[in-house]
């Protein structure tokens, strides 16, 4: 929903004025340099570029003549990580995610906004997969019955999730104080009960593992 036409007193990030007894605990976006790396795959990007020049290169011969076949293979490597770190930069730029005492809202987009409104209680479980950066991402599971289609929140959807689509804010910055400010927010929505919890095991191993936020 564009800006223009939101209800006089609406926060950022949001689609309409904060309703009685609510209110903002945390907003932010995704980092720039963790949407490169993680979305767009900048590494994989500059390896296939690296491969190539050196391949040409060698196919080349001699140094004058693999000169000029590296020299614009490098290039145009450039220049398709030069767009990718503009898509992840407008991408940063145009995302907004908000943690409220009784939902989660993502509002993303760069050519048309568009928000999903999260209420803590369609929410199953909340998970952490930090990085060594300090930023992380978080996905949240939905209950049985409940699906965004996986196209509408892409890159705000954990990965290979399709049959059963999960809505993640991507790349926090200062991950664990999210996690754990989203983890308290939860258990006083379910009114002080403990949370049921699961062992969740989100990263890689050359990254911290994944830890479970906690689940409504």
């Amino acid at each position: 929903m564009s800006g223009d036409f939101l209800p006089e007193g609406t926060p950022r990030g949001l689609p309409g004025p904060l309703p009685a007894g609510e209110r903002i605990l945390w907003q932010g976006s995704p980092t720039t340099a963790g949407l490169l790396v993680r979305v767009f795959h900048a590494r994989l990007v500059i390896a296939w570029f690296a491969v190539c020049a050196l391949a040409f290169g060698l196919a080349a011969g001699a140094p004058a003549a693999a000169l000029k076949v590296v020299a614009p293979t490098l290039a145009v490597g450039a220049a398709g990580l030069a767009l990718l770190w503009l898509l992840a930069w407008l991408t940063h730029r145009t995302t907004l995610y908000t943690v409220t005492n009784r939902r989660i809202v993502l509002q993303a987009g760069i050519a048309l906004p568009v928000t999903h409104n999260l209420p803590f209680a369609q929410i199953d479980t909340a998970s952490l997969r930090a990085f060594t950066d300090g930023s992380g991402d978080l996905p949240l599971r939905l209950r049985p019955g409940l699906r965004i289609a996986y196209l509408q929140l892409w890159p705000h959807a954990r990965p290979w999730r399709l049959a059963r689509t999960e809505p993640m804010m991507r790349s926090v910055p200062d991950a664990d104080a999210v996690a754990a400010l989203l983890a308290r927010a939860l258990a006083v929505h379910a009114d002080g009960a403990a949370p049921q919890v699961r062992v969740a095991q989100l990263g890689r191993a050359n990254e911290n593992p994944g830890r479970l936020v906690a689940a409504e």
